[in-house]
């Protein structure tokens, strides 16, 4: 926006009844953070309201979606803000509001309680601030591509395989900062694979993840409008039957991870949700 704040763009149904939740709720937490956020209908524009809502998806820094009621509309426009590759932040009075493949994304039960929806939003502000903070000063965009795996099954045990792809993108004019060790946090029993090699890992040093795992850089530094990948596979055993556990031919895993970057300029964290369905291939 003109006056360098960053700007969050609001989707939540056209209804009365969610005013409140909206100016004491939302704005407010968002005025205390020094961001503007906005709904559509504060706005002068000239023209159609979809194209408009469309266009401030693509100008927002953050997008603040309120789930409840499951409005059509709002879950289309946060699609394409996830398309958009967006830091979305869902607010929900119920848990069951939130769609299954969305469960892993960030989001905010406040049971229609404006104080706990202004109290755990500011919390996600923070959050958000933080990583687009990471992104101006790093120069250093990351993005998760869409996930795939197997499942390695025997009749005592299995695995789950999934292949990660992960871009680093430089979209600013200046040479990013140098990049001197990549880590990947994530939950215990993952064996973390690069090129054919298992990859070294050790104790978290970052709560609440469980373990840290070094991962080999593509580059040294990213010039300006440049892009790199990091790419790995990672193995975990999903269920063994010497506990007792029911071996299935497809599993879901979800949660969240960390990619750190240690960099000449500090450390910058970009959180990486997780979810994806492992199957057994059938021959």
């Amino acid at each position: 926006m003109g006056d360098n704040k960053l700007f969050a763009f609001v989707l939540m149904p056209f209804d009365a009844k969610f005013d409140d939740l909206y100016k004491f709720g939302i704005k407010e937490a968002a005025t205390e953070l020094d961001i503007l956020a906005e709904r559509v209908d504060e706005q002068i524009y000239s023209e159609g309201i979809l194209e408009r809502i469309y266009r401030q998806i693509e100008l927002a820094d953050i997008v603040i979606a309120e789930m409840t009621d499951q409005n059509s509309n709002v879950f289309y426009e946060v699609g394409y803000a996830h398309g958009k590759g967006k830091l979305c932040i869902l607010s929900t009075a119920v848990t069951e509001d939130i769609p299954f493949d969305l469960k892993h994304r960030r989001h905010i039960v406040h049971g229609n309680s404006i104080k706990r929806l202004r109290e755990q939003l500011s919390e996600e502000l923070v959050w958000a601030k933080g990583e687009i903070e990471n992104i101006q000063k790093s120069h250093i965009n990351v993005k998760l591509q869409k996930l795939s795996g197997d499942l390695n099954k025997t009749k005592y045990w299995a695995e789950g395989n999934v292949e990660f792809k992960i871009d680093l993108l430089n979209d600013s004019q200046q040479t990013s900062a140098e990049i001197e060790a990549v880590y990947f946090y994530c939950s215990k029993a993952w064996q973390l694979f690069q090129d054919g090699r298992e990859c070294p890992r050790t104790d978290s040093d970052f709560p609440p993840f469980e373990n840290r795992h070094f991962l080999s850089s593509p580059v040294r530094r990213l010039q300006k409008k440049s892009w790199a990948q990091v790419k790995f596979t990672a193995k975990k055993t999903l269920a063994s039957s010497f506990k007792g556990e029911e071996l299935k031919s497809s599993y879901r895993i979800s949660g969240r991870s960390v990619l750190r970057l240690v960099t000449s300029e500090g450390h910058f964290d970009y959180e990486l949700p997780i979810d994806v369905t492992v199957d057994e291939c059938p021959f």
